[in-house]
């Protein structure tokens, strides 16, 4: 999202820019808002990718977690369940 706030603003920035200049609209006027937009894009991308791998890696973790978990749950319950001798 912070990427998508990003690309908004660098490009309003732009039209804000090309509607300030009159008739004199220059590239440069409109690539300083595009080069916002598209670094905040990127920016917003990479901490996106970032966040996706942390996550799942996270999940992966978790998961053993609960495996290791119910595997000895389960054999405690085998000796709730044995006979007494």
């Amino acid at each position: 999202m912070i990427g998508f706030l990003g690309t908004v603003i660098g490009m309003i920035k732009a039209f804000f820019d090309m509607a300030n200049a009159g008739n004199n609209i220059d590239v440069s006027l409109l690539s300083s808002g595009i080069y916002t937009a598209m670094v905040t894009t990127v920016t917003g991308l990479v901490v996106g990718i970032i966040a996706y791998f942390a996550y799942n890696f996270l999940v992966a973790r978790v998961e053993k977690v609960v495996f290791k978990l119910e595997a000895r749950t389960m054999e405690f319950m085998d000796l709730l369940n044995e006979p007494a001798a």
